[in-house]
């Protein structure tokens, strides 16, 4: 294998690896924000932009992901 495979498969891996975690937080945010505000609608709006920070903090680390991946292949 030569260099420039080991970098696109250090890539995939990165980006692979790196979105799992964000995904699955922002799945359960989401999830519990909607639970939250079936229970007591009239909090919506104080439970709504809380969601959206929590959700804006796990995207983050999406793109930390994405970039450290693309440091690996043009590295």
């Amino acid at each position: 294998m030569d260099i420039e495979s080991a970098k696109i498969i250090g890539m995939a891996l990165a980006v692979g690896f790196g979105v799992i975690g964000p995904g699955i937080g922002i799945g359960m945010i989401v999830g519990k924000a909607l639970e939250a505000i079936g229970r007591n609608p009239e909090a919506a709006g104080k439970i709504q932009p809380l969601m959206f920070l929590g959700v804006a903090f796990a995207e983050a680390l999406a793109i930390f992901a994405i970039v450290i991946a693309f440091i690996v292949k043009y590295a």
